[in-house]
């Protein structure tokens, strides 16, 4: 489980193909990957390495929330 931050995605975008593969290809700490019923989900073990450069919530805008838990 991460310890630093957690990314949400909405279902309306783990629904849209195009935009699931787009955020699989943006990310370059590889986050985002397809899992078995084509639907984005996250690599949990990948999501503490997010550099927060914001490429996933300007492919997806809302769709996308990278939330810092060490604010919270």
């Amino acid at each position: 489980m991460a310890m630093f931050i957690r990314v949400d995605i909405d279902d309306a975008v783990r629904q849209d193909g195009d935009l699931c593969k787009q955020l699989i290809e943006v990310c370059p700490v590889d986050i985002f990957t397809l899992d078995e019923g084509g639907r984005v989900s996250t690599v949990e073990d990948n999501v503490d390495e997010c550099t927060l450069c914001d490429l996933c919530t300007d492919a997806a805008g809302d769709g996308v929330r990278v939330v810092k838990l060490y604010r919270e």
